[in-house]
């Protein structure tokens, strides 16, 4: 995508409307400024903005990204790559949304990941002070908890990384 052709493009399309890129900022609620700026190719309008263009000039997403109207062949042509480019633009590596649902669940149960920290402390600790035989048994428990509590933390991750739906 070349922005600047893009930006070409909307103001060729304000022109042809007879609007001033105060009026076109009115009608998208935008300032001017935001206006001229696309028009300059110094900013690209997120995909909302694109949509509201789109309608306001009767021209498709596909055909601004494009920076031209397109005919039937030249359209799909060009909706391929444009999604092909987009998606290399804004797509976040499988990593870094492995590493993104990590983290917010973490957070999300953070409650839960204090309580088995604190029950693994104390099930170390207290054999040593209070000599039961019984409470030996504990750092199980606590590798019990630490097990499940992972093994909802990766169905998380992968239920949001897959989209499934099971939970």
């Amino acid at each position: 995508m070349d922005q600047i052709k893009i930006g070409r493009f909307i103001a060729k399309l304000r022109k042809e409307k007879g609007l001033t890129q105060e009026k076109l900022g009115e009608s998208l609620g935008v300032t001017n400024k935001t206006v001229s700026r696309w028009e300059n190719g110094n900013y690209m309008p997120d995909i909302e903005m694109l949509q509201l263009l789109g309608a306001e000039f009767g021209v498709s997403i596909n055909e601004l990204l494009a920076g031209e109207r397109l005919d039937n062949e030249a359209f799909r042509a060009k909706a391929e790559e444009n999604i092909v480019e987009i998606s290399r633009k804004s797509a976040f590596t499988f990593e870094e949304r492995r590493k993104y649902f990590r983290e917010k669940w973490k957070k999300d149960n953070l409650f839960g990941i204090c309580l088995c920290v604190i029950i693994g402390a104390v099930s170390f600790i207290a054999p040593l002070l209070l000599d039961s035989a019984w409470i030996a048994a504990s750092p199980v428990v606590c590798i019990g908890l630490y097990g499940y509590m992972n093994n909802r933390m990766m169905t998380y991750i992968e239920n949001n990384l897959y989209g499934n739906d099971r939970k």
